[in-house]
């Protein structure tokens, strides 16, 4: 038998969750920006929760410059949002390349993520309210805050359960709202209420995940039952298959599309059609995605029941 030759990777490479699952503007421009501020921080001994604390912070910055109605001052805050971009990218990258990954940074940098959209989601409102436009306006953005935290959810959880299937690459424990349940209680606001807090957000976030992909989760609880989280190579490659094209939709999701849709409608003065855009193309790719997502799942379950019965 042949061994196996494996593709050498590059240092930039390796700092990937998985070529596959990156976008094109990633590949190109964020991910090499935050290769070499992942090195810069590195050789300055900055944590990875630092970086994404001030990502966290630019992403803020940004936000409460969309509430003016100058388009200089729009200009500023896009340059701060791209900023604040590659350094989200960074701490990812920073903490591969130091080998420091742990769920509570996930729970970080996701959080990181939510407090920037929402400081660009308030202040978009705001400067439309100080306008005059109509308190409708409130429920406008607050539906399109809703329907950007499932999205998110869901596309977090359609690469992640790729990463976990269909590569070699970011072999983390798939976490469950079970396991994170059993978690949450063994843990006290009393002598761990940070820790406690955190989980609390994240078994709330893993719900939401669940909740939209009910088949997927069962194909997650299925690898980790019948095959002990060692997927077996006819199973890895049926799921690439089936997978790997919607990724590029799924990537339509996470955040590049909405900060260049968003600029563009600050370019010409009309921000507002950003929540329209949350609202009704993102949500539509959304539902098509999850009918698809979860037809694929379903299919993958009665191989996964036919292997069972047959071992």
């Amino acid at each position: 038998m042949i061994p196996q030759q494996i593709e050498p990777v590059s240092a930039l490479e390796a700092t990937y969750k998985a070529r596959e699952v990156e976008g094109v503007l990633d590949l190109y421009f964020f991910r090499p920006v935050g290769f070499r501020l992942a090195r810069f921080f590195a050789e300055m001994h900055m944590a990875p929760a630092g970086v994404t604390l001030l990502a966290c912070l630019f992403g803020i910055i940004a936000g409460h410059l969309f509430y003016y109605r100058d388009l200089h001052t729009n200009v500023v805050g896009m340059a701060l949002f791209v900023f604040a971009n590659a350094l989200d990218n960074a701490d990812g990258q920073l903490a591969r390349l130091t080998h420091r990954q742990t769920r509570e940074g996930r729970i970080v940098d996701s959080l990181a993520d939510h407090l920037v959209f929402a400081s660009i989601y308030i202040h978009l409102t705001l400067r439309y309210l100080v306008a005059g436009a109509s308190p409708a306006i409130l429920l406008l953005a607050l539906a399109a805050g809703i329907s950007h935290a499932f999205q998110g959810a869901a596309a977090d959880y359609y690469r992640t359960t790729y990463l976990y299937f269909a590569t070699n690459r970011s072999r983390m424990e798939l976490d469950s709202s079970s396991l994170l349940r059993s978690n949450f209680r063994s843990l006290t606001w009393y002598h761990q209420p940070w820790h406690r807090f955190l989980l609390a957000l994240y078994l709330n976030f893993t719900r939401q995940q669940e909740m939209l992909s009910p088949n997927l989760r069962k194909v997650r609880e299925a690898g980790g039952q019948l095959f002990g989280g060692q997927i077996p190579i006819w199973l890895k490659s049926r799921y690439k298959s089936l997978a790997s094209p919607a990724l590029k939709w799924w990537g339509l999701l996470m955040t590049n599309l909405r900060m260049l849709v968003l600029f563009a409608l600050l370019f010409i003065g009309q921000p507002i059609w950003y929540f329209w855009f949350e609202l009704i193309a993102l949500n539509a790719l959304l539902v098509y995605l999850i009918i698809r997502q979860e037809d694929m799942a379903d299919s993958l379950l009665e191989v996964a029941v036919r292997w069972r019965d047959s071992a």
